[in-house]
Formats: C-alpha cells, sequence, structure tokens
C-alpha cells in the first residue's frame, strides 16, 4: 500500500502549492487568496524511490462551530485520520499565529507522525526566520519553498522516515498470474458488501444499511467456474462487538489504494440516485489508474422506466470517458444479472493482458492512414511509420514516425477506436505513445 500524506495548516501558507510539487500537477487550483481550498484532494506522488498519495486540505479551524469553516475542519479530521503522518505547513514569512498554535495542540493530541514545513522560505536567512516555530513542539522542521521546489526531497525523505517502508528495489514475490485481483468500488450504500456476500454464498462481509459501514479494503479469495479471484470490498469493515465505530462515512483512500493494487475494478451505480460527482471521481481515478474496468448498475429492480432512460443518459454524458466498458444492470440482493459480470470481468482482464503483435500493428497503422490521413499541420503533414506494442495492463501502443506532435487528439482516439476493434480490446484503457524520429539535421546551420 502507498503511504499517505495529509498536508494540514491554516489558509494561505501554501498547502495547495506543495501539493502540485509533490504530485507534479496543477490539479490543485493556487491563488493568493486564502480560503480556495475547501474539499479534501487527493492525488498521487513519487519522489526519490518511494511512491505515495498527498491529500490536500482547506485551512484547519479545529474549534470552528458553525458555517464553511466547521465542514472544512471536518474535512481535515478526516484527511488526518486517512494519512499515515502528517505534513503541518506554516507560513515563514508571515510568523508563527494563534491558529498555528491551535492546529499544533491538536496534531500533538493525535500523536500521529508530523513533519513542520516553514513555507515561503525563500531568500530568507537560513535559520534566523524560522526558529520561532520551534516552540510549536511538534520536533523535525524544514524551511521549503513550494513555488521554487526548495527542499522538497528531504521534506518527503522527512515524512516517510518514521514509516520504516520497505526498500522499493528489494526482490518482490512475483504475482500469481491465474488469480484476478478484483475491486469493488463506489460510492457509500451502493450495495459493495452486499454483492459480495451474494457472490460468497455467506455472511462474510457485514452488510448494514448505513453508509461506510466498512471502512478498510478486505481481501477475500473466491473462485468461479474455475477461475480464481482474489475480492477486494474497498468499502472496508471495522466492528466491535454489535457497536460500529464512530468514524467518517467513506474512506477515499482504501478505495484509492484498493484500485491500486486491483486487474480489474468493479464500479458499482446505484440506479435510485444515479451518477454522481463521487461516481464521476472513482470512474476518473480507475482511467488514471489504467485499470480494466466493468460497469454495474445496482438496485435496477427499484427503478421505473423512466428512471432507467435517465440513467442510461446520465452514463452516456457523465462517464462517457468509460465507454469502452460493459454495462451490466443487477441486483445484488435478489441475486438478478450477475452471470454476465463475470464474463465481462474475464474478458477485461483478458483485453489488458492481450499481446498485439508488431505485424499487425503496423499493417492496421497503413490501412487506418490510408482511409485517413492524419490533418496537416501548415507545412507538415504526420508521417506514421510503424507500430509496437510498448506495454500491458493497460495496453500501450507506441507509434513511430516524423512530425507526430502534431497529431491531434481525435485522430489519436481514431486510431485507438481501429485498434479496439482488431484486437477485441474491452473494459480495458489504452494508450497510444507517439514517438517522432530525430532529424540529425536539424541542428546544424
Amino acid at each position: 500500500m502507498k503511504p499517505v500524506i495529509a498536508l494540514v495548516g491554516r489558509p494561505n501558507v501554501g498547502k495547495s502549492t506543495l501539493f502540485n510539487r509533490l504530485t507534479k500537477t496543477r490539479d490543485a487550483i493556487v491563488a493568493d487568496y486564502a480560503g480556495l481550498t475547501r474539499d479534501r484532494h487527493y492525488g498521487n506522488g513519487k519522489l526519490g524511490p518511494h511512491e505515495y498519495i498527498v491529500i490536500d486540505t482547506g485551512g484547519f479551524e479545529p474549534d470552528a462551530v458553525t458555517g464553511i469553516y466547521k465542514e472544512m475542519a471536518r474535512q481535515t479530521r478526516q484527511a488526518v485520520a486517512e494519512s499515515d503522518v502528517v505534513i503541518f505547513v506554516v507560513d515563514a514569512r508571515a510568523g508563527i499565529s494563534a491558529q498555528d498554535h491551535d492546529i499544533a495542540n491538536y496534531l500533538r493530541k493525535l500523536g500521529k507522525p508530523t513533519v513542520l514545513a516553514a513555507n515561503k522560505a525563500e531568500g530568507l536567512p537560513e535559520g534566523t526566520q524560522v526558529s520561532e516555530f520551534f516552540e510549536l513542539g511538534l520536533g523535525e522542521m524544514l524551511a521549503v519553498s513550494a513555488s521554487h521546489g526548495q527542499g522538497m526531497r528531504l521534506l518527503v525523505d522527512l515524512a516517510l522516515a518514521p514509516l520504516n517502508l520497505p526498500d522499493p528495489t528489494d526482490a518482490i514475490e512475483p504475482e500469481d498470474p491465474a488469480v484476478i485481483k478484483l475491486a469493488v468500488a463506489g460510492r457509500p450504500n451502493v450495495g459493495k458488501s452486499t454483492l459480495i456476500n451474494t457472490w460468497l454464498g455467506e455472511e462474510r462481509l457485514v452488510a448494514f444499511d448505513l453508509p461506510g459501514t466498512t471502512r478498510d479494503a478486505i481481501s477475500v479469495p473466491f473462485e468461479h467456474a474455475g477461475q480464481r479471484f482474489e475480492l477486494i470490498d474497498t468499502a472496508g469493515l471495522r466492528r466491535k462487538g454489535k457497536v460500529f465505530e464512530a468514524i467518517e462515512k467513506f474512506s477515499v483512500v482504501k478505495t484509492l489504494q484498493a484500485i491500486e493494487n486491483a486487474n480489474v475494478v468493479l464500479l458499482l451505480l446505484d440506479a435510485t440516485q444515479g451518477v454522481t460527482d463521487q461516481d464521476a471521481h472513482i470512474a476518473g481515478y480507475i482511467l488514471e489508474s489504467g485499470r480494466a474496468v466493468v460497469l454495474a448498475i445496482n438496485k435496477w429492480d427499484a427503478v421505473d422506466a423512466y428512471q432507467r432512460e435517465l440513467l442510461q443518459r446520465s452514463i452516456e454524458t457523465r462517464l462517457g470517458f468509460l465507454k469502452f466498458a460493459a454495462i451490466h444492470h443487477i441486483s445484488a440482493i435478489k441475486r438478478q444479472g450477475l452471470g454476465p459480470v463475470w464474463k465481462s470481468i474475464i474478458q477485461a482482464h483478458a483485453s489488458a493482458n492481450r499481446k498485439m503483435s508488431t505485424p499487425v500493428l503496423t499493417r492496421l497503422l497503413m490501412e487506418a492512414v490510408q482511409f485517413q490521413q492524419p490533418q496537416r499541420s501548415g507545412v507538415f503533414r504526420p508521417k506514421l511509420r510503424y507500430a509496437h506494442q510498448g506495454g500491458m495492463n493497460p495496453p500501450i501502443v507506441i507509434i513511430h514516425g516524423n512530425s507526430l506532435e502534431h497529431v491531434t487528439e481525435s485522430y489519436k482516439r481514431y486510431l485507438e477506436g481501429r485498434i479496439r476493434k482488431e484486437f477485441d480490446l474491452v473494459g480495458t484503457p489504452m494508450r497510444i505513445q507517439l514517438k517522432s524520429q530525430h532529424n540529425p539535421f536539424t541542428d546544424k546551420e
């Protein structure tokens, strides 16, 4: 599992800038305006040998009791609860504040590993401007500059050091290719645990009519029609006797980690509630992770014809980027429509690991170009020479040629469609990478 780092601090100290720096993206909106970030924001990152998940949070006021600040505080507390380590971000230029003390007191009570990052320290005399932050009593502190990239590698090393992570270069036992890791993902209360219990024929996972009954990702070995699976219920569960823990209703991190570790993801939707923003976010993460995916619409028996039509349109518009995935209408509690789901899961896994020969790919490329050439860009028209497979799970096709930087996204989608049809790639994302040949005379006068 990837370690999880939560970024915490008062408003406008540079948490979102640090998030973008650690994830090497521009996903978090950044502006010189306090309170811009309000919800938790998740991203993948890698600095040095270790990969991690970063959570960006809004400005934290631990004692907020009303309004949007109370909700932002709740979001931050959940991010801290989900994390393995906290980076407490303070403003080196503005100095220490009473709100910094409140946050430090909160973090000290939790006892979670914490690193203090004094941001915006570029150009300041070393050691002098940040020494006052030692009075927060949080131990390790580092002067950094998220906007300039100063101290990022050391900051990550300090944050991950208490976790005693294994060396990623150490030998890892190879996974059994005969076992398909299947993650069941979806927002709270769509019936994930109920579906797995139905498959297993027993109450192996506790299903409860309350969103977020589960918390940790649970792995269950299973065999269906001779095929071995490892089922991962991304909802998770923790129960003490008959009393459920008072926990946040949904742990996003557990779902992200389960998706990362799966071969195929079954994305479960609720027919009675339609496609929500959370459904779209989970689907986007599945696509970004390159995982094979199957869509299953649960509680299909509970909606009428009009609701079904609206749901179909909603899937086409909001989840149009998953149009390669098979869609099934099921009822987990009534055991309806479950048989075809298994066939699609196996087909998606096979497609994700399909071998594509270079001669067939190149012939297919030439036929595609002959039928429709790429659009000319100025005096240049891209020349596509040959193609070969660059990886599996998801399938990667590498195309070589000249001036390929001018190939449009629409033409790449056209090529993807022809490749999918030729190799029957259903239920898996596909990547097309373009590599232009270097002209040796471009550097000569």
